[in-house]
């Protein structure tokens, strides 16, 4: 009888353990108070206009920003964290700098060194910094894996990345939080979580 029970006990520990694997870890209270912030920070920029334009423009540093009225979808996410005080460009080309080789900026654009006009609006330097500096989480398929305060990377077809931030409203239709993002009409927040092949889920709580 023992070894029977053994047996079970040792059957559901693998049958759950990918689950306990992936499961999000468990956000502290400053977090928590943290993402909040970020979650206001980015619903705030659903309230501007601006022009969808993947122009190269040459920008201050540090905090430096493109026209406001333009933008792409990684703008959004600098903008919202940059209204908390966290300086993306900044902290990309920090890190970029010490870890350029960790970075796709050799193999994607043949680029031999940092930019800080573009670097930190380009997705893939995004996911690869979040994924260093952040809480890389699942990719799953479960609306429940997702909370506000996340950012998701997606690939919209053909290799185009795109980014959002979660936030802390639900479809009324669906019942997911929903995402803000610009995809060519300004930031929007839209249920769009599950619309394209997601590539990214991450979280990141600013220089430590």
């Amino acid at each position: 009888m023992m070894r029977y029970s053994a047996c079970v006990v040792l059957l559901l520990f693998l049958i759950f353990l990918p689950t306990l694997a992936q499961s999000p870890p468990a956000v502290l209270p400053a977090h928590q108070q943290f993402l909040q912030k970020l979650v206001v920070a980015a619903i705030e920029r659903t309230h501007h206009t601006v022009r969808y334009d993947s122009a190269y423009v040459r920008i201050p540093y540090p905090n430096g920003d493109v026209p406001p009225e333009t933008g792409v979808c990684t703008d959004e996410i600098i903008r919202a964290y940059r209204a908390i005080g966290i300086d993306l460009q900044k902290e990309v080309h920090e890190d970029m700098l010490r870890n350029f080789s960790a970075y796709p900026n050799q193999r994607r654009w043949l680029l031999a060194h940092t930019d800080t006009n573009i670097d930190h609006r380009r997705v893939p330097n995004l996911m690869t910094f979040f994924r260093r500096k952040g809480e890389l989480l699942t990719t799953s398929i479960q609306s429940d894996d997702y909370a506000p305060g996340d950012l998701v990377t997606w690939d919209l077809g053909g290799n185009v990345p795109h980014i959002g931030i979660v936030v802390d409203r639900k479809s009324a239709r669906t019942g997911r939080y929903l995402i803000v993002h610009n995809i060519g009409r300004g930031p929007q927040m839209e249920d769009v979580l599950f619309n394209w092949k997601i590539t990214g889920h991450y979280r990141y709580f600013g220089p430590h």
